[in-house]
């Protein structure tokens, strides 16, 4: 039963690393976006549905780089089978 244990926990742990790097990742993308001159793809920039479309580019972009950064480190990870 320990064992059963360990593998929920792995899991949990897994879970909750995948939602920090993600929500990182989403916060970092919007950080970016808010660099970005919006006024050549918009009319008003300064317009809810301007800013909901950058809100929409932050989470795509977010998850897109958090998923990159999740399956590079499950690649590490599966290095070491590698050498065993």
């Amino acid at each position: 039963m320990a064992s059963m244990q360990s593998i929920t926990n792995a899991a949990g742990m897994s879970g909750l690393l995948s939602i920090v790097v993600t929500l990182l990742s989403i916060t970092f993308a919007w950080y970016i976006i808010q660099e970005i001159k919006m006024d050549s793809f918009v009319k008003r920039p300064k317009s809810p549905q301007a800013r909901m479309l950058q809100l929409l580019l932050s989470v795509v972009l977010g998850h897109g780089f958090a998923r990159f950064i999740l399956d590079y480190m499950d690649w590490t990870r599966m290095l070491r089978w590698l050498v065993e």
